[in-house]
């Protein structure tokens, strides 16, 4: 099986590395790629967002699957064009991303599925702001309703800070969301969704602060682990069962179907999970994690999606243990990051490269602000730390940072769930 990813961060990486493990698969390609990639797949340079060009790219390789990372081709529709060319896809169409494209399309549509979500209101206008802000508060969630690459929400007690961020969204003309806090910790499950069939995978915990202990502003993610021990028996199956399966339902009601990765983030709150966000694909940087107990074929799984035979997958099978991702970032993410710092040490086994390139010597360089993700395996959530901290301590790039308690936190026994 001939297998073309697109995407160039480390959650594509990720995925490389499993599917290269499939004895099903025998060549792997890869578009846009970054410069760690070639060691698994053949490099292609392609625009992911362009239809046209990554279905040229797909008949170039005579790809039997195409694998959609990123969110932006799929808004794009990019999954629709190749599939209009007879390309099997994992990956939802353009309709069906507007899950995550549009957070006034996903409350929509969790309403109207009875699924628990967020009090919400919609603000398009700077003359509405002021007084839609103080329906909210005293903790203020912020989104722009669309795409902002993680980066897009602000949840601050600062009134001044949310009336900050919700101008520079409507000065952009995006308009913002407002939503109530929701208490309880996070979890992120993803599910294979083909129609209303949801598979789901192991649940994982994000970490979206910059700083240790959750402090300074949101990024794409800076670690992630999986399982989570402080999550109930039977979570997974109430999440599915009160959450993704319903919405799925609805999808296929609208006519809008959702076939490939329906990503979850919940806040398990005293009442039962509530959807805090939906992704339409593989998130980043769970994916390395989850991925890396996974001991089921993973281009099966995948090829069962875009053939719409998921019903049919045998059940997935996972290793025991745990297993942490840890992501270093340049210097100044996730403002505007530094690029072009040299970096060593990036040889090792559990590196995952996302922001890399190579200088005009060859060297391997910073060029984005999630620069790798290191992932560490082991028998428990402590083992596991201490892999992943062990590989990045042999690591060297000039401001790189990263956060040094992903999974502390939990391993501590300091989560919990409140109750009712």
């Amino acid at each position: 099986m001939r297998i073309l990813v697109i995407g160039s961060g480390a959650r594509e990486h990720s995925l490389l590395t499993t599917l290269a493990k499939d004895p099903a698969v025998d060549s792997l390609h890869v578009a846009p790629g970054n410069a760690g990639m070639d060691k698994v797949a053949k490099v292609h340079s392609v625009q992911a967002a362009s239809g046209a060009e990554v279905t040229a790219l797909a008949k170039e390789v005579g790809a039997d699957l195409v694998v959609i990372g990123p969110e932006v081709p799929l808004v794009a529709g990019v999954a629709d064009r190749l599939s209009e060319d007879g390309f099997a896809v994992f990956g939802p169409s353009a309709a069906a991303a507007q899950i995550e494209g549009s957070k006034a399309f996903a409350k929509d549509v969790m309403a109207a599925a009875g699924v628990r979500t967020a009090k919400a209101l919609i603000v398009d206008s700077t003359a509405d702001l002021d007084a839609a802000l103080d329906e909210f508060g005293p903790m203020f969630v912020v989104k722009d309703d669309g795409l902002a690459a993680g980066k897009g929400v602000v949840v601050t007690d600062d009134r001044d800070a949310a009336r900050a961020h919700a101008m520079a969204c409507l000065e952009d003309g995006h308009p913002v969301l407002l939503e109530s806090f929701l208490d309880g910790p996070e979890v992120s499950l993803f599910c294979l969704v083909d129609g209303e069939t949801v598979v789901p995978l192991l649940p994982a915990q994000d970490h979206k602060r910059v700083g240790d202990g959750d402090r300074g502003p949101n990024t794409g993610g800076m670690g992630a682990y999986t399982p989570l021990p402080w999550l109930d028996d039977g979570a997974v199956d109430q999440i599915v069962d009160e959450v993704v399966a319903p919405v799925a339902k609805e999808m296929v009601a609208r006519g809008t179907a959702f076939s490939g990765l329906l990503y979850a983030g919940l806040a398990m709150t005293s009442e039962g999970p509530s959807v805090v966000e939906f992704n339409c694909r593989f998130g980043d940087p769970e994916t390395q994690a989850v991925l890396a107990l996974l001991e089921s074929p993973l281009g099966e799984a995948l090829s069962a999606v875009a053939a719409g035979t998921l019903a049919d997958l045998p059940p997935l099978k996972w290793r025991d243990g745990a297993a942490v991702t840890v992501v270093l970032a340049a210097e100044n993410y996730p403002a505007t990051p530094r690029k072009g710092d040299l970096i060593t040490g990036a040889s090792q086994d559990g590196l995952l490269h996302a922001g890399t390139g190579r200088n005009e010597d060859g060297e391997l360089v910073s060029a984005g602000g999630r620069v790798l993700s290191v992932v560490g395996v082991g028998a428990d959530l402590r083992e596991a730390r201490t892999q992943a901290y062990d590989i990045l301590g042999g690591v060297r790039m000039r401001g790189g940072h990263f956060r040094t308690d992903i999974g502390q936190a939990a391993l501590e026994g300091r989560i919990e769930v409140p109750k009712a």
